[in-house]
């Protein structure tokens, strides 16, 4: 097939050439074709005629009218159902191979015949006007921390216009996540954009049917940073689009991050925290120039952060127990019937009273579950001892495992109060004294196969009777030379 460029360097060569065969050879092109086209005075492309017909028969001529009843009740329809249901109603008349012809068709329908698409509108981002945030799930990556699957989220906020991103672990999308990843960004950042995007979020917009847009907790922050909250509409992820693609795009880089490292398991959540700091810096490094331009037109930012967490007045019940974010939680039984000040935050919760902070307890994550610490209630419990076998939360007293087997063990060898009472004095033992060290005396007791008492547990701790320490195993470094010393004996041999 001759091309465009084989006829305009024939035109060019007919300049310079003596003869037209020599022309015509240089072009790679036979005498009679090169005639065709310099007599034309055209390139191939524009002597070639429209293709406007079909080589074969078409398989769906019959048929086609069916398929477009269907596609417009439905435009959404896809070619492999279509495909599916015609050979199911016609037997043997529609091969497999058959369904790339049948796909170009409603291809060609839809471009044609076909309603009408949602056209995207490509936005102009102005320096210091927009910050755009929302949160992303991290579990695909894997993460551990300690050999435990870390299951978190992570707060992301991007300025639309630099591309500048920051983020902050969580574990919910909770207000308190959103009030301190946001606020840790604009921190970090330096300043305050003009305006805040999120999509839906229930912790920050209000549901349709009220009255305000924002929610009350929301609003108050905005108002602190003197930040304009705007929102994208329902069911409509595109119009958050900057912090969607920088999703993809960050969890990418960890990924690629974490290859060198070998691993996906951290020690401590501060390790992988700083881990993730480092990355956004790297990330960041590249955009200093745009970056700048945003930082002379952002407002400056307030004397002081908000408190990032939900503050509730509750009274303690007489179970010793506080209800807060719809979990239960157990505080020091001294402050039964007094009111105190729940303050929870993204990842735990501060109990305080009359000022003072007398509690420090890990959120819990979700609802309807609770976290009865064993040292709140132990006193009570030592001297009530008949209240253990039925209550609600008995589970939590099992501060391991092997409390947990020792538990059961005195079950089997005493009458449900005794080993009640013994089990409670050991736990009593473990709140007052050393838990690490009553947790060492029952390992050893229960590999041993010793008679477990209350008595006995104490006697051995009070002893010093612990377990010895795991022994070291060290195994020489092997030297391979050995092995080409044993095969030249062998060879001699």
């Amino acid at each position: 097939m001759v091309t465009d460029r084989q006829v305009g360097r024939l035109f060019r060569l007919m300049e310079t050439e003596k003869t037209f065969g020599m022309a015509a050879a240089k072009a790679v092109m036979d005498e009679k074709t090169a005639r065709k086209y310099l007599k034309a005075g055209q390139l191939a492309s524009e002597l070639a005629a429209e293709h406007n017909w079909r080589t074969r028969n078409d398989p769906f001529k019959e048929v086609w009218s069916e398929i477009e009843v269907h596609l417009e009740i439905n435009s959404n329809f896809e070619a492999k159902t279509l495909f599916e249901d015609l050979q199911r109603r016609y037997p043997g008349q529609f091969g497999d191979g058959q369904i790339r012809t049948l796909q170009r068709r409603i291809k060609e329908w839809r471009a044609i015949s076909g309603p009408a698409k949602e056209v995207f509108f490509g936005q102009t981002h102005t320096p210091g006007v927009l910050g755009a945030s929302d949160f992303t799930h991290m579990d695909k990556l894997r993460v551990t921390i300690g050999g435990t699957a870390f299951d978190h989220l992570i707060y992301h906020f991007v300025l639309t216009y630099s591309n500048w991103e920051a983020g902050t672990i969580c574990f919910s999308e909770s207000f308190e996540s959103l009030s301190q990843g946001l606020q840790n960004a604009l921190w970090r950042l330096g300043g305050v954009p003009k305006r805040h995007l999120t999509d839906g979020l229930s912790t920050a917009v209000n549901k349709a049917d009220h009255p305000e847009e924002f929610t009350r907790r929301y609003q108050g922050l905005l108002n602190h940073y003197g930040l304009a909250g705007c929102r994208t509409n329902p069911n409509s992820p595109h119009e958050n689009g900057d912090i969607e693609q920088r999703h993809h795009r960050f969890k990418k880089a960890v990924e690629q991050a974490l290859l060198p490292r070998a691993s996906m398991d951290f020690q401590t959540r501060e390790e992988y925290a700083r881990f993730l700091e480092k990355l956004f810096d790297q990330l960041n490094s590249g955009r200093t120039r745009r970056l700048a331009e945003e930082q002379a037109v952002l407002r400056r930012l307030p004397g002081q952060r908000l408190d990032a967490c939900k503050k509730q007045l509750v009274k303690v019940g007489p179970g010793s127990t506080i209800s807060v974010g719809h979990n239960i939680y157990s505080v020091a039984s001294r402050l039964i019937g007094q009111q105190v000040e729940a303050r929870l935050y993204m990842d735990h919760l501060e109990i305080r009273h009359g000022g003072t902070c007398v509690e420090k307890l890990p959120r819990l994550r979700g609802e309807g579950k609770h976290a009865i610490n064993y040292r709140h209630v132990i006193d009570s419990l030592v001297r009530k001892p008949g209240a253990f076998e039925n209550y609600r939360y008995r589970d939590d007293l099992f501060p391991t495992t092997r409390f947990r087997v020792t538990y059961d063990n005195l079950e089997k060898s005493h009458a449900a109060s005794v080993a009640a009472k013994q089990y409670l004095n050991i736990l009593y033992l473990a709140a007052r004294e050393n838990e690490a060290g009553v947790d060492d005396v029952l390992r050893l007791m229960i590999e041993q196969g010793a008679e477990i008492s209350d008595q006995e547990v104490e006697r051995r701790f009070r002893t010093n009777q612990l377990p010895p320490a795991v022994t070291e195993v060290h195994v020489e470094e092997l030297d391979l030379k050995r092995y080409d010393e044993l095969l030249e004996e062998v060879a001699s041999c």
